[in-house]
């Protein structure tokens, strides 16, 4: 082989060598920024969900997405979304935000609408209006969306409750709910889970008492409010229902304390009693329109499944240990509220 022929070959290796190596290089560049892009880990910490807002426009959710932090590297996420036609299937949403997440996993989360649920402890609530505050603070809507739909006269009136007694539909529970369901889907879905809860047994039992669901709950609002202790309830329930079967008024402290709005009162006095209020049950006989607090399923289950006694009173103990005195006449009565007004003001309880 001649000289000139040998360098001939050993350039044209060289320039394949170069070639080679340049387009490994660029390979490995191109494959680096694709897997940057697509496959690192972009979740900075910062957030632990990713909010997107119903009736957002794309151009508003990245820029709260730019704003809040919550991902490494903005861009290479805007990049990977606009690859990935994000903006035609952008799913409202709360969606978890765990190490390591890449873009392609969370824009794939995203357009399938794969958020997690909330966890919702719908329980202990005094009124509604506390309950759409709750709601409000974990879920989209906001509260005046909520009490809207709870308030609404002609939604009320398809389903035979009042603005008064609508409260008695929501059943104490922990519930999963997506953080973006409208007011009129929660108010669907907590109808749903009254009528699992109200069985054909539970509805026969209050029936045997004179009651539908509404007024069994309802009582069990003053129960509820009544009793300290769980293992009180069946007999404070005895006591109210002797009460009613008998024509006489609750004259449950509660309900006044209610009718009153002040619930720091821990002595009802007789300049309360007098206000003028269908839930002040010393002045009105009967149940009140609707419930006073949101009662537990125990003290439901406690009206339903009430203590037969032959009390007709009822008193906190002296000892304020959280039990009560009841009694079945009024001289009986008289006795146990004269040791209790004792108690207090030896305390200097006077309201």
């Amino acid at each position: 082989m001649s000289v000139n022929k040998k360098s001939n070959s050993s350039r044209n290796l060289k320039i394949f060598l170069l070639v080679s190596t340049f387009f490994l290089i660029l390979a490995a560049y191109f494959g680096f920024q694709f897997y940057q892009t697509y496959f690192a880990p972009n979740i900075s910490g910062k957030e632990k969900y990713l909010y997107v807002r119903s009736h957002a426009s794309y151009e508003d959710f990245l820029k709260e997405l730019q704003e809040n932090g919550a991902l490494r590297n903005f861009e290479r996420f805007q990049k990977a979304a606009l690859q990935m036609e994000l903006a035609d299937r952008l799913r409202p949403g709360r969606y978890l935000l765990t190490e390591g997440l890449n873009n392609r996993t969370l824009i794939n989360k995203i357009k399938s609408g794969n958020q997690e649920a909330v966890s919702l402890k719908i329980q202990n609530f005094r009124k509604k209006e506390n309950l759409a505050a709750y709601l409000a603070k974990n879920l989209e809507a906001d509260s005046v969306d909520f009490m809207s739909v709870i308030d609404s006269v002609p939604l009320l009136d398809s389903m035979g409750y009042t603005r008064e007694n609508i409260y008695t539909l929501f059943i104490p529970n922990t519930y999963h709910i997506y953080w973006n369901t409208s007011p009129i889907d929660f108010f669907n879905r907590m109808k749903k889970e009254h009528d699992q809860f109200w069985t054909a047994e539970r509805k026969e039992k209050a029936a045997a008492l004179k009651l539908n669901p509404t007024e069994a709950t309802i009582l069990a609002s003053i129960v509820d409010a009544e009793a300290l202790f769980d293992r009180e309830m069946p007999t404070i329930a005895g006591l109210y229902l002797n009460r009613l079967e008998r024509g006489i008024r609750l004259q449950a402290d509660p309900t006044v304390i209610y009718a009153n709005g002040d619930f720091t009162v821990k002595r009802v006095i007789n300049s309360l009693l007098k206000k003028d209020s269908k839930y002040n049950t010393y002045l009105y006989g009967g149940l009140p329109p609707g419930p006073i607090m949101m009662p537990s399923i125990q003290a439901i289950d406690a009206v339903l499944n009430r203590e037969k006694n032959n009390y007709i009173y009822m008193c906190a103990k002296e000892d304020f240990s959280g039990y009560h005195n009841f009694a079945e006449t009024q001289a009986q009565h008289e006795v146990n509220a004269k040791k209790y007004r004792e108690a207090l003001n030896k305390r200097n309880i006077y309201r």
